[in-house]
C-alpha cells in the first residue's frame, strides 16, 4: 500500500525532530537527495545546463542547497531567486552556491528569463507543502519562460498545484518527475493533479509516520497476495462465504450472467441468485454451481441491471428480495439500480457502487437539493464528491471512472487506476459488483473488499486481451488466473 500523509501530519513528524530542524539536518538532506536524483537524471540524458527556481519558502532553501552541490560537481547551475535574503537558510544557500561557481540571479529581469528558456533542466522550488492553488505572481513569467523540451523537476511538490489534492490548475507547473520527502502528498497520488507531478521519488528523510493515519492510500499487488481470502483446508463453502445476487431482469438480463460469472470465478464458496424469468435461465445455462432462490448467505449485491420499475412478471418478487437485503444486518454492495432503493443509512457494513452520473444523482435526491449535481461536477472533483456521499450515506462508495475512487465515512481515500481504458465497456460494472460482492462475503471489509476488487478487476482486463479491446465476460473469466498469478508471485 502506497500512503499518502496530510501537510499537517508532515509537518508534525518534522517538529517531533526538533535537534534535525533546528539544527538545517533535515534541509541538507532534502537537498542532498534532490541533488542526487538531478545528477542521475542529467548523466543518463547526457544534460549539462540546469536552472533553479526558488521561492522565498524553505522548499526554496532545499532548491538553493541542491544547486549549491550540482555546481560543485561540474554542472552549469544557475539559481534565479525571488528574495536570497528570506531567511538565513536562504542566504547562506546562496553564498554557498556561488562559492561553488552557480550564477545566482534575481528574479525580475530579462537575464533571469533568458536563463530559465536556456535551461535544459528547470529544478522547481517556487512553493512546498504550505503553498496554495495557483502560482504567486512574481513565478508567472519563470514558468512561463520555460521550453517545452526541458526536463522539469518539482521539489515536494509541483507549484501552484493543490497540494490536499483537488482540481488541477492549469497554469501551474507540470512536472516530468517530482522528488518529495518523507512521504507523498495527497496531490501526489489524486487524480488529476498527480499528472502534474510526473514520475514520482519518495526520499527518506528520517521522518517517523509509522503511527501517523494517511489520508490517501493506493493498493499494489502485495495487498492481494497478503490479505485475499484464501481457504485453509477445514473450510467449506458457508465459511468460505455465500453471496446473495439480486440483479438482471427482463431488460439486462445478461448483467445477472455477468455479476454472477464474476463471484463464481473470483472464489465465492457458493452464489443464491433471486431474479426473474429470462435472467434466471440464462443463469441456469451458463451457471451450474448457481443456486437459485433467497437462503442463507454472508453478503448480498443489489443491482446490476435491475429495474425497480418493471412490471415484467416476477419484478415485484425481484424488487421485495433487494429490499429485504437492505432491510437485513448483512453486508450488501449496492449498485446501479439498487441505488433507487436507498432511502437512509444502514446499520451494517454498506458499500455503494455508483458511477459519476449516478453519484450525482443520488447525492442530490439524499442532500434534498433544489438544484440537481451534475454528472460532469463529480467527475471534476470526484475525491470530494466520492467522500460527500460516504459521510450522506453512512456508507463505503466505490465511485467507478478512469480513475476508480473508494472511500468510507472516515479513514483514507484509496485510488486505483490498474485499469486499461478498454475496461470502458458494457458489463464491466456487473462484473465488478460480483467480484467486490464475492470479497464481502468473505469477511472482507467494503474499504478492502472494494479496493483489492479493483485491482484485480483491472489486473484481469489487461490479462484477458493485453492491448487490445476486451469483453465484460473475458474479464469475469479472467479472475480466477489473475488472483492466481499474484498469490504465486508472493508466495
Amino acid at each position: 500500500m502506497i500512503t499518502a500523509y496530510s501537510v499537517e501530519t508532515i509537518r508534525a513528524a518534522e517538529e517531533a525532530l526538533p535537534d534535525l530542524l533546528e539544527s538545517g539536518e533535515l534541509m541538507a538532506r532534502a537537498a542532498k537527495g534532490v541533488a542526487r536524483l538531478t545528477t542521475g537524471r542529467m548523466r543518463e540524458r547526457g544534460l549539462r545546463s540546469v536552472v533553479a527556481l526558488v521561492g522565498p519558502g524553505n522548499n526554496g532553501a532545499d532548491t538553493l542547497f541542491a544547486i549549491a552541490r550540482l555546481a560543485r560537481r561540474g554542472f552549469r547551475a544557475t539559481a534565479v531567486c525571488v528574495d536570497t535574503s528570506a531567511s538565513a537558510a536562504q542566504t547562506e544557500a546562496a553564498e554557498l552556491a556561488r562559492s561553488h561557481g552557480a550564477t545566482v540571479l534575481p528574479g525580475e529581469g530579462s537575464e533571469a528569463l533568458t536563463a530559465i528558456s536556456r535551461a535544459e533542466v528547470v529544478l522547481d522550488g517556487i512553493t512546498g507543502i504550505g503553498g496554495r492553488p495557483g502560482l504567486p505572481p512574481f513565478a508567472r513569467p519563470w514558468v512561463d519562460a520555460i521550453r517545452d523540451r526541458a526536463w522539469v523537476i518539482s521539489v515536494d511538490t509541483p507549484s501552484g498545484q493543490p497540494v490536499s489534492g483537488g482540481p488541477a490548475v492549469a497554469d501551474a507547473v507540470f512536472a516530468d518527475e517530482t522528488v518529495t520527502f518523507g512521504a507523498p502528498k495527497p496531490v501526489h497520488l489524486l487524480p488529476p493533479t498527480e499528472a502534474a507531478c510526473g514520475l514520482l521519488t519518495v526520499l527518506d528523510i528520517g521522518l517517523d509516520l509509522e503511527q501517523a493515519e494517511p489520508v490517501v492510500a493506493r493498493p499494489t499487488p502485495d495487498d492481494v497476495a497478503d490479505r485475499w481470502p484464501v481457504p485453509a483446508a477445514e473450510d467449506d463453502k458457508y465459511s468460505r462465504g455465500v453471496l446473495g445476487i439480486v440483479a438482471g431482469g427482463e431488460d439486462y438480463p445478461g448483467a445477472a450472467v455477468l455479476t454472477a460469472t464474476a463471484a463464481v470465478v473470483a472464489g465465492a464458496g457458493m452464489v443464491r441468485y433471486t431474479g426473474t424469468k429470462t435472467p434466471r435461465r440464462l443463469v441456469q445455462s451458463a451457471l451450474p454451481e448457481v443456486v437459485h432462490g433467497e437462503g442463507r448467505v454472508q453478503a448480498h449485491v443489489i443491482g446490476p441491471g435491475l429495474d425497480t420499475t418493471s412490471a415484467a412478471k416476477g419484478a415485484d418478487d425481484q424488487v421485495a428480495a433487494a429490499r429485504a437485503a437492505l432491510d437485513s444486518d448483512l453486508p450488501v454492495l449496492v449498485d446501479a439500480g439498487g441505488l433507487d432503493l436507498l432511502s437512509g443509512r444502514r446499520e451494517a457494513p454498506t458499500l455503494l457502487t455508483p458511477h459519476a452520473g449516478e453519484c450525482a444523482r443520488l447525492l442530490t435526491r439524499l442532500l434534498g437539493r433544489a438544484t440537481d449535481l451534475t454528472r460532469a461536477e463529480v467527475e471534476g472533483d470526484p475525491a470530494r464528491h466520492a467522500r460527500m456521499l460516504a459521510e450522506v450515506a453512512g456508507a463505503t462508495v466505490l465511485l467507478k471512472g478512469g480513475v476508480t475512487h473508494v472511500v468510507g465515512p472516515d479513514g483514507p481515500l484509496h485510488v486505483l487506476d490498474d485499469a486499461p481504458a478498454w475496461l470502458a465497456t458494457a458489463g464491466s460494472g456487473d462484473v465488478l459488483a460480483g467480484l467486490v460482492g464475492t470479497l464481502l462475503a468473505a469477511g472482507l471489509d467494503p474499504v478492502e473488499a472494494a479496493s483489492l476488487g479493483v485491482l484485480v478487476h483491472g489486473r484481469a482486463a489487461d490479462h484477458a486481451n493485453p492491448g487490445g479491446p476486451v469483453r465484460a465476460l473475458a474479464v469475469a473469466e479472467a479472475i480466477g488466473p489473475v488472483v492466481a498469478d499474484l498469490l504465486t508471485a508472493s508466495a
